[in-house]
């Protein structure tokens, strides 16, 4: 995404507007990295508190916790966004259960499921692009 149209949805977020990241987690702390960083650009952009990092598993905190942190905050609207390559049965089962509880703990929010980034045309064409790139970083392999 250009620097230009990050901001521009950035002036037409309205403030009570929650962003809460969602990935699968891990039991190796390390592989919430990429994650991490994903979430400090979104703060960067929409300020601390209207920025959550939650996941499914192995990790805190959950959906539930990072939607409600949203809620005490202020945020009367969450877009929720699955951080996952595709639309498994994560997405399609165990999310829709977990947005459901949200949404009864928190009525006067309302929570929105987006796509997951996997899907989106840029996250593809970056993909295709790191794998095209000549000056790919070789990994030893162990």
């Amino acid at each position: 995404m250009s620097d230009l149209s990050t901001a521009s949805n950035a002036s037409t977020t309205s403030a009570t507007t929650g962003l809460l990241l969602f990935a699968h987690g891990a039991r190796d702390p390390q592989w919430a990295r990429p994650f991490e960083a994903v979430a400090a650009h979104c703060r960067a952009a929409r300020g601390h508190d209207r920025v959550a990092l939650a996941f499914l598993e192995f990790m805190a905190p959950d959906l539930v916790a990072g939607g409600g942190a949203l809620a005490a905050a202020g945020c009367t609207e969450v877009d929720v966004v699955p951080l996952f390559l595709g639309a498994g049965g994560h997405v399609r089962k165990d999310i829709p259960v977990l947005m459901a509880r949200l949404q009864a703990d928190h009525p006067g929010v309302r929570f929105t499921l987006r796509q997951t980034v996997g899907e989106a045309p840029a996250l593809i064409a970056a993909m295709a692009a790191v794998a095209l790139s000549p000056i790919a970083v070789e990994v030893p392999v162990r």
